[in-house]
This record gives C-alpha cells, sequence and structure tokens, in this order.
C-alpha cells in the first residue's frame, strides 16, 4: 500500500517499532478490513493508527458483544475483521460467542488485560482472572502474550489460525505489556 494509505511504522526514541505499531503492521499482513473496538487505553495506539488508514473500516462500539455481530458481518461480506477489547469487557460477549462457534465464524479478539500487574482497580481483578476461563468455556482458543517483542508474532499465528480454520481466538495482552494505569 502506498505510504499514504497505509501510515509507516512509528517509532519510539531508539528507533524501535513500538507493539502497537508492530500488531498493526500484522493486521494489514493478514488483510484485517474492518476493525471493532470499545475504547481502551491499552489500544490507544493501535486505535488511532486503525483510524488513520481510509481502507479500514474502524467502529467504535459501546459494549463488546456488538463487535461480535459486527465480525460476523464483516466474514458474510467477505472481509476479516479483528475485535480490540479490555478483559472487563469479556463477560458481556459470553452468549454472543455461541453464534460464531455454532457457524464457525471466524473471530479474532485481541484483548488487553487489566486485574493483573499493578491493578488499582480492585473490580478489575475478577474479570481479569476469570478471562481465560470464560473464554475455553466457550471453546475459544486462548493465547496470552506476556512480552512485547512477542505481540506480533502471536497475532500472526492466531489470525492464520482463526481465518484458514474458521475459529474463534483471543489473544490477551498481559498488563506486563500495556502497562498499569496510575492512580489519580
Amino acid at each position: 500500500m502506498p505510504e499514504s494509505v497505509a501510515p509507516t511504522t512509528r517509532h519510539n526514541a531508539m528507533n524501535t517499532p513500538t507493539w502497537p505499531d508492530e500488531l498493526y503492521e500484522a493486521l494489514m499482513a493478514a488483510d484485517v478490513r474492518q476493525v471493532g473496538y470499545v475504547p481502551d487505553a491499552g489500544h490507544r495506539r493501535l486505535i488511532e493508527r486503525c483510524h488513520a488508514n481510509p481502507q479500514l473500516a474502524t467502529t467504535s462500539l459501546t459494549t463488546e458483544e456488538e463487535g461480535i455481530g459486527l465480525m460476523v458481518g464483516a466474514y458474510l461480506g467477505g472481509q476479516r475483521g479483528v475485535l480490540l477489547m479490555q478483559s472487563s469487557g469479556v463477560g458481556n460477549c459470553i452468549n454472543m460467542l455461541s453464534l460464531t462457534a455454532e457457524c464457525r465464524i471466524p473471530l479474532v479478539m485481541l484483548v488487553t488485560m487489566r486485574g493483573e500487574w499493578g491493578e488499582f482497580v480492585p473490580w478489575q481483578v475478577w474479570m481479569g482472572q476469570g478471562t481465560p476461563s470464560a473464554f475455553e468455556s466457550m471453546g475459544v482458543l486462548v493465547y496470552r502474550v506476556d512480552e512485547r517483542d512477542q505481540v506480533a508474532d502471536t497475532v500472526k499465528a492466531c489470525t492464520a489460525l482463526a481465518f484458514n480454520t474458521r475459529r474463534q481466538v483471543a489473544v490477551l495482552i498481559g498488563q506486563k505489556v500495556i502497562g498499569t494505569k496510575p492512580f489519580k
């Protein structure tokens, strides 16, 4: 794609790509054309990159389960999509996950984790701990990333897995990767 269509990878002070930028490039390489998200600070940079690309349909959602419907529509319309969410929204998706499982519709979910490393909000801990088992109970394949340099490769492998085998896949991006929010 020309640079004006797909912005080039942003670099940090050491002139190396940041993990959200590498993740964006992995999604472009997987031919993702739709991105649904509930606003989230952990995905902020990735969301900015997606909005900057006019070839991506980027949709802000009010709830995470809306994103599953959006991804089903993308698939039925012949496009690949990715749903971005925070672990606190996973519980909202349980019922809708039955649709993608029963119909064998590929679903890629990139989940920034809360309730872990250095968390200061007590109610984030419960869903953070329950996220893997909630997904697994619905038949979702779960892959966790706790190292920044493994995010893009994990997402590349998981998008291939989901789109090639028509499965539901969640990549859990640990709080050590995204960082903790300060208490103010």
